[in-house]
């Protein structure tokens, strides 16, 4: 068997990071594009296969580190907030109390009307499986907070409620290696340098 590594970066900075907010498909600013740029690509190469989320902050950050070439890959998209896309959580806190106290106990709550948390674990999970089903061998992802927290969820085997005490932000970085019977973390923060 071959084994899989995968490095998946967080998106850079949006105005939506900047408010704390549930994010709406905006590209980074130009201070997370800088970021971004500075960042050198994961492992300082072109890797053998580049993936990226399909909103516009995952294209960006992958042009601005200089992959580019990253093919769309639907299952790295953010999660869908419904309602609560581009609120403030302090906003949604004010205005449904009950529901945020749902979504962050139940992984299958979805009070905005979205995507629930067990659904992102799911589908993130898969597709991490998927990498080293098809013996990629390198896959470097730009993705989504959410995405990346869901992703060392399942390389952990952890329960759902472990999602919550996982911190990313803009260009965090998860590193994980797969040597056929499991995944390992070897890495968990960022900013990426």
């Amino acid at each position: 068997m071959v084994s899989t590594r995968v490095t998946l970066l967080c998106h850079a900075a949006t105005a939506a990071t900047g408010r704390a907010a549930f994010p709406l498909d905006e590209p980074p600013t130009a201070h997370g594009r800088a970021a971004a740029r500075r960042s050198a690509p994961p492992d300082g190469g072109k890797p053998p296969r580049a993936v990226r989320g399909p909103e516009s902050r995952c294209a960006d950050t992958a042009i601005a580190i200089g992959l580019a070439h990253a093919l769309v890959e639907p299952a790295l998209r953010d999660c869908d907030h419904g309602t609560w896309a581009g609120r403030t959580l302090d906003e949604v806190l004010a205005a449904d109390p009950a529901g945020v106290a749902a979504w962050l106990a139940e992984p299958t709550a979805t009070p905005h009307g979205g995507e629930s948390l067990a659904a992102v674990l799911d589908r993130s999970a898969r597709w991490l499986d998927e990498q080293a089903r098809a013996g990629h061998g390198r896959v470097v992802a730009i993705t989504h907070p959410i995405v990346a927290r869901a992703v060392a969820v399942h390389a952990l085997r952890a329960p759902a409620s472990v999602f919550w005490h996982l911190d990313a932000g803009p260009l965090t970085r998860v590193d994980l290696t797969h040597n056929g019977p499991r995944w390992a973390l070897r890495g968990f923060g960022g900013p990426a340098t």
